[in-house]
């Protein structure tokens, strides 16, 4: 099993493969008591949306871990994953000017995950 923090790296990278863009992984855990990590990334548009999630699914489902709720669809420009410790927020460009979770939780540190 990982750490919600390597699961987070993943979940990142997972995302990274479709060619996500602006993907932050952000550390919540002292923020909040129900998560560790939020990782927020934007698709082009709600067909990319939709396969990055897909992707994510997949990925993390080969090693054993399965969403405990899954919010929104691609046609909707959100998708969020909820793995407990990691949620992942899937948005359109749109979506995510409109929600700016960045904003929300900009006392959260960024996590470094690329190298």
């Amino acid at each position: 099993m990982l750490d919600s923090k390597e699961l987070a790296i993943q979940v990142a990278r997972a995302a990274l493969e479709k060619k996500a863009e602006n993907i932050l992984i952000l550390d919540v855990e002292k923020r909040l008591i129900i998560t560790d990590y939020f990782i927020i990334c934007s698709g082009l548009n709600v067909i990319q949306v939709q396969s990055i999630s897909e992707f994510i699914q997949e990925s993390l489902e080969k090693e054993g871990y399965r969403p405990v709720r899954v919010e929104g669809d691609g046609q909707s420009g959100w998708v969020l994953l909820d793995y407990l410790d990691v949620v992942v927020h899937v948005f359109s460009a749109e979506q995510r000017d409109y929600y700016q979770l960045e904003r929300l939780w900009k006392d959260s540190s960024i996590i470094e995950w690329q190298r």
